[in-house]
């Protein structure tokens, strides 16, 4: 610390005393306590009995200590878990922190090698590749959630090669066929489709998983569905009198929930609703 002013008034280090918690330390000045710090700020301002403090100087020890406190309120955080940069920023913005503190406990952090948003990415896309069935495009959008660059990202998504993928996505899309088994066939491939897209695969990958996929059709349960579904379609546009055209709305109904043309026309050559 910096030598005194000659018209300041000064106060002597008469005791360091160790605190029940470890690592902190009372400071007496003249015989009456002044202050706590960490000790890793005993060490950095080499405070010890006999030493002659100023005013500016125990303010700045206070301030010293309040960064070294959330430091290791920091350390705490890190570990349950991996942080990126945003979140341990965000965290220590809730707690008050000033913002200078917080970019210095950035910056140790970083040097210490406890924070680094490369090794959260690469591990994030480890873990999601390997335990769910998110695509790429939805890793890409919660690590920019939390604050990760778009350039760590991609090269984090490197490990998630096109073979990974394609596994991934094919078990995605057997688990939404048995979903949606009981719908319409091209509903059925719809709704796969859709559903591949929305976890996060490109359309390439989706597609060329979808031509692969085996569509085990139960006929019998096809023309059950069918026969239901015209059914109440055909009661429900008993509002149009005439009967091509509540024929027509109803095949066209028939036709947006995914049941194939000819086999409408087909029910319909079979079953006389008038």
């Amino acid at each position: 610390m910096g030598r005194q002013s000659v018209n300041v008034m000064v106060k002597k280090i008469t005791a360091i005393a160790v605190q029940k918690r470890p690592g902190r330390y009372n400071i007496f000045l003249d015989g009456q306590y002044e202050l706590a710090v960490a000790e890793s700020v005993l060490i950095k301002y080499r405070l010890m009995k006999g030493m002659e403090l100023t005013p500016a100087q125990i303010a700045e020890l206070k301030v010293a200590d309040q960064g070294a406190k959330a430091y290791q309120r920091t350390l705490d955080f890190l570990s349950h878990q991996l942080r990126t940069e945003q979140e341990v920023r965000q965290r220590l913005a809730k707690d008050e922190v000033p913002a200078d503190t917080i970019d210095a406990i950035i910056v140790r952090l970083q040097a210490e090698q406890l924070l680094d948003d490369q090794v959260y990415a690469d591990s994030y896309v480890r873990t999601v590749m390997r335990t769910e069935l998110k695509g790429p495009q939805i890793i890409t959008q919660k690590l920019r959630q939390k604050g990760v660059a778009i350039t760590k990202i991609t090269q984090a998504l490197q490990q998630f090669t096109t073979e990974q993928q394609v596994t991934n996505v094919t078990k995605l899309a057997t688990k939404l066929q048995r979903r949606y088994r009981k719908d319409p066939q091209r509903r059925q491939q719809q709704k796969v489709h859709q559903g591949l897209l929305t976890n996060g695969y490109d359309g390439t990958i989706s597609n060329l998983v979808l031509e692969q996929l085996t569509w085990q059709v139960d006929s019998q349960q096809q023309t059950d569905l069918l026969t239901q579904t015209a059914q109440k379609i055909w009661q429900k546009n008993q509002k149009y009198s005439d009967s091509y055209e509540r024929t027509l709305k109803t095949k066209q109904a028939l036709v947006r929930k995914g049941f194939d043309f000819d086999d409408i026309n087909a029910w319909f050559a079979e079953n006389d609703l008038d």
